[in-house]
């Protein structure tokens, strides 16, 4: 390591079915947060149920993140989530339109036109902390750009068949090919 040097971490991390889908055709994300409410732990205030094994896993990775990268339809259909970045302190949004007129300017909310461009702000927004990136086609492009350093799957047992891709237009037909380089 480097003396004085920030070392940045940019983490791809979401739920995913055992054939790679992060949601149904029509956006569904049920079977794969079926999983909340199972347990007798909060994640986090006014959180999911979730057992302590899944608690002890995912706290230490949403307290380590500094700031999130979406695409335009996640921000969207999570409704910007109300006003606050969904994990992390700022949430970076790629979009090739401006951002929207009616939002609250404090809001961590920033709007870049350029994958690059949203993984460089957000690392200057994160600091020393994790970068997590939204998988689908935002997350395809940010990985298929190099700019990934770690992905990370969280497979649920249920399969959809059809849907949203997790590495959006790089993932093949009717299957996903994961590969990890094993840390020693």
């Amino acid at each position: 390591m480097i003396a004085g040097a920030i070392f940045y971490k940019v983490v791809m991390q979401t739920i995913v079915s055992v054939d790679g889908f992060v949601a149904t055709e029509d956006d569904r994300v049920g079977p794969l947060f079926d999983r909340s409410g199972a347990g007798d732990t909060t994640l986090y205030e006014n959180g999911p149920l979730v057992s302590a094994q899944s608690r002890d896993y995912y706290r230490p990775m949403l307290d380590a993140i500094g700031a999130l990268v979406v695409g335009r339809h996640v921000f969207a259909m999570t409704g910007g989530s109300g006003g606050k970045a969904p994990a992390g302190d700022h949430c970076v949004v790629v979009s090739h339109r401006p951002a929207p007129e009616r939002r609250d300017p404090t809001a961590p909310f920033h709007f870049v036109d350029d994958v690059t461009d949203a993984v460089r702000l957000a690392r200057e927004l994160a600091g020393d902390r994790t970068v997590s990136i939204a998988a689908g086609d935002v997350g395809g492009q940010i990985f298929a750009a190099g700019l990934v350093d770690e992905v990370a799957l969280d497979v649920v047992p249920v399969v959809f068949d059809r849907g949203k891709r997790y590495f959006g237009p790089l993932q093949g037909d009717r299957v996903l090919h994961p590969r990890f380089r094993v840390r020693r």
